[in-house]
């Protein structure tokens, strides 16, 4: 299968909704067009899926059989990384090496997670409720694991094999049936992610691709009412409308991995020819269109210069460029609309006074990039800049001057998804730590990821964990049962 056969198998996918282009954001050049699935399509979608899950044909078979289909699952991905990467780059902008990564990890998340289908247990044991009831009584009591029938699995433009996987793989090996629908502008991959479940042995209509806007496929998935189970990547906004159609419907139950802003602290004491080149990666990696991007950085005053200086040297290096470009670093921000988005925070920025140390600014050539920007003399109470997410290159640096002031400054946020704190007082670090309002924190370290650790947020950063343990309990319900003895 080559680039070519996915562009042209997207465009005969039948639907009734508007046609949507997919563009290539680093030419702005149409690579192709698909219609929207429509509301029926989801009708039928979750149709099947019903009739699966009743039936468990999925749900029923021997965990060790479908932990060898997760398997090959892993195996297929791997077997199709070379295209798979290339649909990432081409689609999402993301440059060839960063893509065969993100495709290298989607596999491992069906490994992992086969790993988990022998392991779903509960709990059991024997009560005597005499002391409450004054007669006595013996009950032999368990708990049992049983998947969700119906799950809508919801995800983003910004790595989409990541995506798809990280949702998909748990959900399998709970045993649920699903309905799944990625970003209107990042289908593609998932076509041939698609085909690789139904070789590996994947029964007909467990899983269902569905393909259309957020606000037709993704909101008719979430207000279904055969729809018992919503995992969602993306926007707090949308994180916001996909709760409320949840309360207007079944209140179906809902796991949000939403947006963040999250701060990287760096005291004086830290080793800051790591640091300085980490929180550069940290922050501009993707273009900053990453939900732990840290995009707000606080220095220790004796050091605070030649943070910003060397941020801002590291920002001016970075090459941008298409993934054919040779050398390129950096890929474009996805969209016409996400271009508007950055440059209007810019814009607001430069006419609340803000200091622009480097970038800020649209390169001159085709395609969605923005030079990698580093901005001082912020407001922390009132600049857009440093309360809202801007899912862009763009790094507010601020000066503190003792571990409270850091932490305040930190914490000054509607967001908790990720936080990293560099020093070499090992102290320092672990107290910091307990006080940072975020999922995740980072000491000496940025952007770390592994399968087996949960990943969630606090505060707006959305509602419980994914990957991990917690990952395939997100996808399973507890029954309780007394028997009386």
């Amino acid at each position: 299968m080559t680039v070519q056969d996915v562009l042209d198998e997207i465009r005969k996918r039948p639907g009734t909704g508007e046609v949507i282009p997919i563009i290539d954001p680093a030419t702005e050049g149409q690579l192709t067009e698909f219609t929207d699935c429509g509301p029926e399509a989801v009708d039928q979608a979750v149709a099947r899926a019903k009739e699966t899950a009743e039936s468990g044909v999925w749900s029923g078979m021997a965990d060790y059989e479908r932990a060898r289909v997760l398997w090959r699952i892993a195996d297929l991905i791997d077997e199709n990384a070379d295209i798979l990467a290339e649909l990432e780059s081409v689609n999402a902008g993301i440059p060839p090496a960063q893509a065969q990564i993100i495709t290298k990890v989607g596999s491992e998340w069906f490994r992992y997670y086969a790993g988990w289908c022998t392991k779903i247990d509960g709990i059991a044991r024997d009560v005597n409720t005499g002391g409450l009831t004054g007669i006595e009584s013996h009950q032999h009591v368990y708990t049992l694991r049983e998947p969700y029938g119906i799950v809508g699995l919801i995800f983003p433009w910004n790595g989409p094999v990541f995506n798809f996987c990280a949702k998909l793989a748990p959900s399998l090996a709970a045993g649920c049936s699903s309905v799944v629908k990625p970003a209107e502008e990042t289908p593609l991959s998932a076509l041939v992610l698609d085909r690789i479940l139904a070789e590996a042995g994947v029964p007909e209509g467990v899983v269902n691709l569905l393909l259309g806007y957020g606000h037709t496929a993704g909101a008719a998935i979430t207000a279904h009412p055969d729809v018992e189970k919503v995992a969602f990547t993306g926007s707090t906004e949308v994180g916001r409308e996909i709760v409320h159609a949840s309360a207007s419907s079944n209140l179906n139950k809902i796991t949000l991995e939403l947006g963040g802003k999250s701060p990287v602290l760096i005291f004086e004491d830290a080793d800051l020819d790591m640091a300085i080149p980490m929180a550069s990666f940290g922050t501009f990696i993707h273009s900053g269109q990453a939900c732990v991007c840290g995009s707000r950085i606080f220095a220790q005053r004796s050091v605070y210069d030649r943070v910003v200086e060397g941020i801002a040297n590291m920002a001016n290096s970075m090459q941008l460029g298409g993934p054919k470009e040779q050398g390129a670093m950096i890929g474009p921000l996805i969209s016409q609309k996400q271009l508007n988005r950055v440059l209007g925070y810019l814009d607001q920025g430069k006419a609340d006074g803000v200091e622009l140390v480097t970038g800020g600014y649209r390169l001159d050539r085709k395609g969605y990039f923005v030079h990698p920007t580093v901005v001082t003399n912020v407001d922390p109470d009132s600049s857009r800049l440093f309360q809202e997410e801007i899912f862009g290159p763009v790094v507010t640096i601020l000066p503190f001057d003792d571990d409270d002031e850091a932490v305040a400054l930190a914490n000054n946020s509607t967001y908790g998804l990720a936080a990293t704190a560099w020093t070499r007082d090992l102290g320092r670090a672990h107290r910091v730590a307990k006080r940072l309002k975020a999922g995740t924190v980072g000491l000496n370290c940025q952007m770390q990821f592994d399968h087996s650790m949960p990943f969630g947020g606090y505060k707006q950063s959305g509602w419980g964990y994914e990957s991990g343990k917690a990952g395939i309990e997100t996808y399973l319900q507890t029954k309780i049962v007394w028997a009386q003895m």
